[in-house]
């Protein structure tokens, strides 16, 4: 009996074990393959149940089929491509960045902070790295994209918060000047500050030192000892004169006179700190071409290690100023700020300097201040934040507050053609949108302007951005077929485009009037169906298409063809030489081109030792402004510049830091 009942038991095991095995062959036969290469793990053979434990244990509950997966997503230059790790533990275990444009010192270094704290936090509830929204968000949609691949849940990685250590912490911090961004304004301010013998806290959002003159190209620095050598040197009577007239004298002339007379001086101050910047003679400007990109962020680093940091101050970056300390009679005292960490810092100083950037980042406060809804530009986090907590202090707001740094003129469909063809080729319509031999029309089908106007990229930007939002130029079959034949010759260019030399540092080599503009009419149909720019047969389907006003479009068309011909422009005054024939017949295009804003001017009213002045006029105790913030001195009510913008920054940087730790010390 014992027996018979033994034979039972060992025949129920046994047929138990093939159901199991027989169970477990077919969850194996029905699992998907992973779409990248599958990773050995030493967990791999537990059993689901197993498996499913230990990623709720991680906090993320998920089903990975481990492997490497590559992603990508579009970040602000261009495609950021990955390759993500994960394991049969639910985990992200490896980043790779297998390609990417970004920006080096910001976009970069964002890609790398978050893919960290990605792995680090096992999360994708990053916060975007301020001044790098676009490099962060691309960094995190391509990782949940290979999270995706991986069959992991998305959601909930998503929902997986990681605190923050410092949150409900606060530390206090003091010095003898408190400097607020460290762009190039800030940073020289810093610097001189220190030099002065001021302990320096110098304070900046971002995780980047150098602001926009990372980005940027070249400053004017007046009569520096290179430009007067190089037998370059401007009648500073006159230039002021003329300065403070063309600005219909709502300017302030003793500051104009500063910097005049001043930057000079900067030029040498930058190169014997080793910020080595070249003077060209630009068409009888003085210009002052900055170093090599890569080496800017680490020479202003080394510059504030040698000064701020040697004298006992600090470098905070990551670390966002949120209001202005006062104090019993309206003096200013100090910064509240908050780390990246969630840390809250009381920094108390005796000289505060406000070196934010301005606010073009502020789409909405652009448009109330000035009316104006291009493109920005410049750096996405500046918005603004150090006026308003100026102006809650008492600060000013000056009489011509809302002027902008207008400087270039985009083509909208370049970054999409980027994509699809050749950068030459991608830039086409870009290149056509400085041209003074073709059409320009505004909205609503006017024409607005002598198109001779693109010759000067701040007259360029101006005449558009008071027209609208955008302007289109028009460009017929014929143009086309020229350009394709003869290249910007076929169009009776003057010159090659008047671009910044980044624009075209990707083709110099076929950036030539000579040169044919091969598969043009495949461009400009791309451009078309990407839905940046307008075609029709006849003018009249264009007008409609581009949602201009049909009656004023043929207008301004058949007046434009009349001028063209008789080589008499009498809207505009258009020279005959640039009056070229549109063709008799389509198709037509139209190139939706736009404004490109570099920065907001003003919006502090200073004196000359940048003391920021209250509603009386007066100087707010302790309050200190340079740069964008404190520029609307120089000008009537839009930056007119060439350089001036970089040539004041490090100015007023300089002067403002000696004039702060004049205050500070009691010198």
């Amino acid at each position: 009996m014992r027996k018979q009942a033994q034979n039972k038991m060992l025949l129920l095991s046994v047929c138990l074990v093939m159901i199991l095995s027989l169970i477990s062959g077919c969850s194996g036969n029905n699992s998907a393959e992973p779409a990248a290469s599958e990773q050995p793990s030493a967990s791999a053979s537990a059993s689901p149940e197993a498996t499913q434990q230990a990623a709720e244990d991680n906090g993320v509950p998920a089903s990975f089929k481990a492997g490497t997966y590559k992603a990508e997503a579009d970040g602000k230059d261009g495609k950021i491509q990955v390759e993500v790790t994960l394991d049969a533990e639910s985990k992200i275990t490896d980043i790779k960045v297998v390609s990417q444009n970004e920006t080096a010192g910001i976009g970069v270094e964002a890609i790398n902070k978050i893919k960290d704290e990605i792995i680090a936090g096992q999360t994708l509830a990053i916060d975007a790295v301020s001044g790098a929204s676009e490099s962060s968000k691309a960094i995190l949609t391509a990782v949940e994209d290979a999270v995706k691949q991986a069959g992991g849940n998305v959601e909930a990685f998503k929902s997986k918060t990681v605190a923050k250590a410092g949150e409900g912490k606060t530390e206090q911090l003091s010095a003898d000047v408190v400097v607020v961004g460290a762009g190039a304004s800030g940073v020289s301010a810093a610097v001189s500050a220190a030099d002065k013998g001021a302990k320096v806290i110098l304070i900046e959002k971002t995780a980047t030192i150098g602001g926009a003159s990372n980005l940027s190209w070249a400053g004017k620095f007046y009569n520096s000892s290179a430009a007067v050598s190089s037998g370059l040197k401007v009648n500073v009577e006159k230039e002021i004169s003329e300065w403070i007239v063309n600005n219909h004298w709502r300017v302030d002339a003793a500051a104009i006179r500063q910097y005049v007379t001043k930057s000079g001086e900067t030029y040498d101050w930058l190169n014997k700190k080793g910020y080595k910047t070249t003077f060209i003679n630009f068409a009888g400007e003085q210009l002052h071409m900055l170093p090599a990109y890569e080496t800017r962020q680490p020479t202003l680093k080394a510059m504030l290690a040698a000064s701020v940091e040697k004298g006992g101050g600090q470098v905070l970056t990551e670390t966002t100023a949120k209001k202005l300390i006062t104090g019993a009679n309206g003096e200013v005292t100090g910064v509240v700020a908050q780390k990246a960490d969630g840390t809250t810092l009381e920094i108390t100083g005796k000289s505060i300097i406000m070196a934010t950037g301005g606010y073009a980042g502020n789409k909405e406060m652009v448009k109330e201040a000035f009316g104006f809804e291009g493109v920005n530009g410049g750096l996405g986090q500046n918005i603004g934040e150090g006026l308003k907590m100026s102006w809650d202090a008492g600060a000013k707001v000056p009489d011509n507050f809302g002027g902008q740094m207008l400087h270039q003129t985009l083509a909208r469909a370049t970054e999409k053609l980027k994509a699809q063809y050749k950068p030459f080729e991608a830039s086409y319509p870009l290149m056509l949108s400085y041209l003074p031999t073709l059409m320009n029309v505004g909205p609503s089908g006017a024409r607005f302007r002598d198109e001779a106007a693109t010759l000067t990229a701040v007259a360029a930007a101006n005449t558009s951005a008071f027209n609208g939002a955008y302007h289109l130029v028009i460009v017929s079959q014929a143009q086309i077929d020229a350009l394709k034949a003869k290249g910007m010759n076929g169009v009776k260019a003057p010159a090659l485009p008047g671009m910044p030399p980044e624009f075209y540092a990707s083709f110099k080599d076929q950036f030539k009037l000579d040169n044919p503009w091969k598969d043009a009419d495949k461009v400009f149909e791309s451009m078309v169906a990407n839905g940046d720019g307008y075609k029709g047969n006849t003018i009249e389907e264009l007008a409609k298409n581009a949602g201009m006003d049909a009656a004023v479009f043929s207008d301004a068309f058949k007046k434009y063809q009349e001028a063209a011909k008789t080589g008499v422009d009498t809207e505009f005054g258009k020279a005959k030489e640039y009056l070229l024939p549109m063709g008799e017949s389509g198709p037509y295009y139209a190139v939706i081109a736009e404004i490109n804003n570099l920065g907001s001017v003003g919006g502090l009213l200073v004196n000359t030792k940048f003391q920021v002045l209250n509603d009386k006029r007066v100087p707010i105790k302790g309050l200190y402004a340079v740069g964008l913030e404190s520029e609307g001195v120089m000008y009537n009510d839009t930056y007119v510049g060439n350089g001036v913008g970089l040539g004041y920054s490090f100015t007023s940087g300089r002067l403002g830091g000696e004039d702060a730790a004049a205050g500070a010390l009691g010198k």
